[in-house]
């Protein structure tokens, strides 16, 4: 299963040349990320049944993504969080390790590392600031993805509402732009901020 000797299914893909990904040794997969063996096993069944070819493309994450929320459309969202994974992938898809390690940041690493990941989302363009409008386009995807189980209910004009009233509380010095120091000051200043963003909370 894990970087070893050929099995069947190995040589029958070679002659049908198709390209697999073999994914590191189990041993040097558990000392990169905070899961156990047993974890990582069950992981990679997982992840093989939903990627045969052992990476995941956009197209197959967002399928992947969706079936978590059938209530709502999770299309936009799911493109939003595979953009932040090519991020560190440097390329159109991930493979195994990649998938891992970024779950065990978020999942189990520091908050500091768990809030980056987070401003990275919302930081579309990637210079380093949230603009009100970055902020808006995330929050839509959230509310679409989560349809008509949000607490409260959303409406029409719910997203831009939700911006309004909590851009201003976070951008600390009123310049327009939110930067990581201010996102992470204003997460910290209450630990139930950070539990629901990590939770995917509409409710910031």
């Amino acid at each position: 299963m894990f970087g070893g000797k050929k099995k069947e299914s190995d040589t029958e893909d070679e002659h049908l040349n198709v390209t697999r990904y073999k994914p590191e040794r189990l041993e040097t997969l558990c000392k990169a990320t905070n899961f156990s063996k047993q974890e990582i096993r069950l992981m990679y069944q997982g992840f093989k049944q939903e990627c045969p070819s052992g990476v995941v493309s956009e197209d197959a994450f967002k399928e992947i993504f969706s079936q978590f929320f059938p209530q709502g459309d999770a299309t936009q969202y799911a493109h939003y969080v595979f953009s932040t994974f090519k991020h560190f992938s440097r390329s159109s898809s991930l493979n195994f390790e990649q998938f891992i390690n970024l779950l065990s940041s978020l999942s189990r690493g520091p908050v500091t590392e768990k809030l980056k990941w987070i401003f990275d989302l919302y930081d579309i363009n990637g210079d380093g600031f949230i603009s009100k409008q970055e902020m808006l386009h995330i929050v839509s995807s959230i509310y679409e993805m989560l349809g008509h189980y949000t607490e409260p209910v959303v409406h029409e004009h719910s997203a831009k509402e939700h911006v309004e009233r909590i851009f201003h509380q976070i951008d600390a010095n009123q310049d327009g732009l939110i930067s990581f120091e201010e996102f992470k000051d204003w997460c910290q200043k209450d630990e139930n901020r950070s539990k629901s963003l990590f939770q995917l909370d509409t409710v910031m």
